[in-house]
């Protein structure tokens, strides 16, 4: 249901499949996280936020991009606009890396996480919109904004208990929370793009799946860290930005590698993202311990 009404929306505004994924699908698509970095805020415990934020990015890059094409059995094709209107996209996750390199993020530097989030954000949606007449009355284009809204909604709850579930586990077997923020609550927090991603795959809508899963990562890394920072600012473990945001930063650069050779992730390509998000596990357990 969430596929068929983005796809209506984008062709009522006449903006590509790829770009609804990227803005409209995707602000959905971070609630789960931006819920869950905002209370770890409030709570005092915003490294836990962040951590679930990072961890979350990387299984999305890596891990979410491989179960799509191992499932469907083919290659996931790509917009070649991508790499035209996206160029910057992995050094853009660098931002985060780097004001946060001293192991503190401010209010300041969060405004600037917000401004460079929104700001590429508007630079991507510039020019999508081609001026021609709306194809659908007012009726059932909010029909369709509303019934896209409500049945992402649908897949949060589903997450939230997923994610309940699944920390409240790791609790029992005492497992350091930064741990469990950036694997198994970042985990679960994917939940809502990897079904929708499945979804819009299966229908041959790849270019949704493929901004949904680029514009949550995007929001969490600028936006959502952004939003932690202005609520309370914090020092974390130096290590969430050595370890977890550097391989946040590799992933990106080596999906979008990926993507740029022919336009397409093949199988070969998805299995390579499954064991480097294996390798960041292994490295996560190996200096969590």
């Amino acid at each position: 249901m969430a596929t068929k009404h983005a796809e209506i929306i984008a062709e009522n505004y006449h903006l590509s499949k790829y770009i609804v994924g990227f803005i409209i699908v995707a602000i959905v698509s971070i609630l789960p996280e931006t819920f869950i970095a905002i209370n770890s805020a409030i709570q005092g415990i915003p490294a836990f936020g962040l951590g679930t934020l990072f961890g979350g990015n990387i299984a999305d890059l890596t891990l979410i991009f491989a179960i799509l094409v191992l499932f469907e059995k083919r290659s996931l094709k790509i917009e070649s606009k991508i790499f035209k209107n996206h160029r910057v996209y992995p050094s853009l996750l660098f931002l985060p890396i780097i004001l946060g390199f001293n192991g503190h993020f401010s209010r300041l530097e969060g405004i600037i996480l917000i401004i460079a989030g929104v700001v590429f954000y508007y630079l991507s949606l510039k020019g999508e919109v081609d001026g021609k007449k709306e194809s659908l009355n007012k009726k059932d284009k909010y029909k369709s904004i509303f019934m896209l809204l409500f049945s992402m909604t649908i897949l949060l709850v589903g997450s939230h208990f997923t994610v309940t579930s699944a920390t409240h586990i790791a609790n029992l077997i005492g497992i350091s929370p930064i741990f469990i923020g950036m694997l198994v609550v970042g985990l679960g927090t994917t939940i809502p793009e990897l079904v929708f991603s499945l979804k819009s795959v299966r229908k041959n809508n790849d270019s949704l799946a493929v901004g949904d899963i680029l514009g949550t990562v995007l929001a969490d890394a600028t936006i959502v860290v952004g939003i932690i920072a202005l609520i309370n600012p914090f020092f974390f473990p130096q290590r969430i930005i050595y370890v977890t945001g550097l391989f946040m930063v590799a992933a990106s650069f080596m999906l979008f590698n990926f993507m740029n050779t022919g336009e397409k992730i093949t199988k070969k390509e998805a299995y390579m993202l499954f064991v480097f998000w294996l390798l960041f596990v292994f490295v996560e357990f190996i200096v969590s311990v």
